[in-house]
């Protein structure tokens, strides 16, 4: 898969429905705080914030696995924070040939702004 220019991913970014409304505009469901709180919890350790921090401030959306390994722990380590932030629907990632790619979701970051933005 190639790089995404802008247009695809504000397509895409309008296809993904964010994970739920800010938190002021009304109670979250009980759906919505279980997405919500997997994904918060993913944040919550330093090496995985750290990771997704990588990722999504790297050039071009996303990051080969060889560009974002140095961060203080074993390459296992890393391999499952990546894990972790996939499970949560943070992370998407692509193998292209030895290398795996990674970059933020579509409309997580705005998503995760939105919850916590007063309406």
């Amino acid at each position: 898969m190639s790089k995404l220019s802008g247009l695809e991913l504000r397509a895409m970014n309008e296809q993904v429905a964010p994970c739920c409304p800010p938190l002021t505009e009304r109670p979250l469901t009980a759906a919505e705080s279980e997405r919500t709180a997997k994904m918060f919890k993913a944040l919550g350790d330093p090496v995985r914030l750290r990771l997704f921090s990588l990722v999504a401030s790297h050039e071009g959306g996303e990051a080969c696995v060889c560009d974002i390994s140095d961060v203080g722990v074993s390459q296992p380590t890393v391999s499952h924070h990546l894990k972790k932030l996939k499970e949560a629907g943070l992370l998407a990632s692509e193998r292209r040939g030895t290398w795996v790619y990674y970059r933020v979701e579509p409309s997580v970051l705005a998503a995760m702004g939105k919850l916590l933005t007063v309406s």
